[in-house]
């Protein structure tokens, strides 16, 4: 009900399968930093896919890239500015989390990654926490704005438990009943990152508040792009059925 319907489709279910590309999304609210905006007007498709290029997998570990670069720049904490740092996209969001998740006294993973990804040698201890925190700020940001994105599509739905939480309710034999929400999520970055993962689940659940937010799972899926067709096909071929 809360988007302008196709006309003339060959149905009475009266539901609509939406294809948000959310990645696109863009809104003068959203909280870009000098390094988004650098990162973007320097990407091959600048002014596109803002939203995503703050929150996907192909750019946290730019994001955190361009933090260290701007601090060996404007400071000597890293040592000399090396080439390597110097190079867009050298440093992995895969790599990066790792370092983030680094639980070693030493920090011995970071140390490891500066030294043979950004050719940052012989760092202190007090440097590699900063790197650590950089990598926490910049990913604990992505999950947080995921998790915006994710609420505001349940309240678009009616299903973020607004309205004294009766959006998000089922009238039953029993009166009414909360409403279970499934959230499925695909991609390396939330199956493979517990950090990022962990931050998400945390915001949503924050968002939504402790009465709704058990009520919304967040389910990892293979291929939801192919089992989200297979969803369409089936509903389309069981209304042709009604219909007939």
């Amino acid at each position: 009900d809360a988007i302008i319907k196709a006309q003339g489709l060959p149905t009475s279910s009266g539901g609509m399968v939406v294809n948000m590309e959310w990645g696109n999304f863009w809104s003068s609210h959203l909280p870009r930093t000098s390094y988004d905006i650098e990162l973007d007007a320097q990407s091959p498709n600048p002014n596109d896919q803002g939203f995503e290029k703050m929150i996907s997998g192909m750019y946290l570990g730019e994001i955190v890239r361009r933090v260290i670069l701007r601090m060996s720049l404007e400071s000597d904490i890293f040592g000399p500015v090396s080439p390597s740092l110097c190079e867009a996209f050298i440093l992995s969001t895969l790599v990066m989390a790792a370092m983030h998740e680094d639980d070693s006294p030493d920090l011995n993973v970071v140390a490891r990654t500066l030294n043979e990804v950004l050719g940052i040698q012989h760092v202190s201890l007090k440097a590699l926490k900063l790197v650590v925190n950089v990598c926490d700020v910049v990913t604990r940001r992505a999950a947080r704005l995921a998790a915006a994105g994710i609420v505001g599509i349940l309240k678009k739905l009616g299903r973020d438990g607004t309205g004294g939480i009766a959006g998000g309710r089922l009238k039953g034999a029993e009166g009414s009943r909360l409403r279970r929400t499934v959230v499925a999520i695909e991609g390396g970055l939330y199956v493979n990152y517990r950090m990022f993962r962990e931050y998400l689940s945390e915001a949503v659940a924050e968002i939504l508040g402790e009465e709704f937010s058990p009520y919304v799972v967040l389910k990892v899926t293979g291929d939801g792009s192919g089992i989200g067709a297979a969803l369409v096909a089936a509903c389309y071929s069981s209304s042709e059925a009604v219909d007939a």
